[in-house]
């Protein structure tokens, strides 16, 4: 009798290992989030070069550590633009984005300058704002004199008049505020973490970050001009810390707007489950969870039916630009459900902020902090 009863148990714990296994093939693959990291220059295009230090060869290095990292988080998909030591034009890195569908793009350089100019600076896509600015974005952009055919690929775009910067804005528009956010993002890690002089987020006229289709930045991690930074960037040491850094504030920002949760929101939800929610919370003490619906040069009023028929719409001017939060609340859940309902109401690419005092932090830093 023992025999058949042990039969019995070992034949039924097979049958239902074999359906857990079914059940676990047939559910839906999660969909990662994809990165794109571009190494500036490359080929016959070295970059800045000082005192023996050539930008194309610490970009890459750079990129493949940072692209190391990120792949460790099996959410993540990394692509590169360039792997080895080649010339890729800039509207080609462009297109292994786009036709990557990619949720981030990210382009990694390093600066160079006839002063003892030093320190860190993130780019994002937007008419210049200072004669340096300008300076900076013609010089990343003169490299399409290198490409066969440039006048085709880039119209009547001339990187060294003034006038083709005029306008080139409008493509990035849509995600200039992720761009700034995932910008800000890096150069927390750059100076908080690192202690490097920051430069801060600028805006200037890149074709790189033109021809994308999702938030887009480019990121100098320093000075080669600069001979102690050239050192510590040409280091093994420097070129660690600095890809930490950009992977850190790569993961901050994916943590911020909460890609993972966003997700579900296309399952039905149990009428249950959202009666529950209504009731349930998760206080976060010294903290104000917000959701950003838009940023944008001009101060508009925060009336309901200029925000799609939401209520209680905040403005807060951070630098240049004017941001538009809807809802306050130490209540994770409840910044949630406003998430949702600013959403229903066309804000799908609205993201939850976090503040701490006056100061901005990452969700991921105020999801850390202890809850009451």
């Amino acid at each position: 009798m023992k025999t058949y009863k042990y039969l019995f148990i070992a034949f039924t714990f097979l049958f239902l290992a074999g359906g857990f296994s079914s059940m676990a093939k047939n559910e839906p693959p999660t969909k990662q989030f994809v990165v794109v990291l571009d190494a500036g220059h490359g080929g016959k295009d070295s970059g800045n070069s000082w005192h023996g230090f050539y930008e194309k060869h610490i970009a890459l290095d750079i990129a493949l550590k940072v692209g190391k990292e990120l792949e460790k988080n099996k959410n993540i998909k990394v692509i590169y633009t360039r792997k080895t030591d080649v010339f890729i034009p800039l509207h080609k890195r462009a297109d292994i984005a786009n036709e990557a569908e990619a949720d981030l793009f990210v382009s990694v350089h390093c600066n160079g300058h006839d002063s003892n100019a030093h320190g860190t600076e993130t780019f994002v896509l937007c008419l210049h704002r200072s004669k340096d600015n300008l300076e900076v974005a013609m010089k990343e952009n003169s490299v399409i004199y290198l490409e066969d055919d440039y006048k085709v690929s880039y119209g009547n775009f001339d990187p060294k008049d003034p006038s083709s910067y005029i306008g080139m804005t409008l493509m990035q528009e849509e995600y200039l505020d992720q761009s700034i956010l995932l910008a800000d993002f890096i150069q927390k890690e750059y100076t908080g973490t690192l202690k490097r002089v920051d430069r801060g987020v600028k805006q200037a006229g890149f074709l790189v970050l033109r021809e994308t289709f999702m938030p887009s930045v480019l990121t100098e991690v320093g000075f080669l001009s600069y001979k102690p930074e050239g050192s510590y960037l040409n280091s093994n040491k420097g070129k660690l810390n600095i890809a930490a850094s950009i992977q850190e504030g790569i993961e901050d920002y994916i943590n911020s707007i909460n890609m993972h949760s966003l997700e579900v929101d296309n399952i039905p939800i149990p009428q249950e489950t959202v009666e529950n929610a209504s009731t349930a919370s998760e206080v976060y003490d010294g903290i104000k969870f917000k959701v950003q619906l838009a940023a944008g040069s001009t101060a508009i009023e925060t009336k309901s039916y200029n925000f799609k028929g939401l209520e209680g719409v905040s403005r807060n001017k951070e630098g240049n630009l004017y941001k538009y939060y809807y809802g306050s609340t130490s209540d994770y859940i409840a910044i949630q459900n406003k998430q949702r309902e600013a959403k229903q109401a066309g804000y799908k690419n609205c993201y939850i902020v976090a503040f701490k005092g006056d100061k901005k932090i990452s969700v991921n830093e105020a999801l850390k902090s202890k809850t009451k």
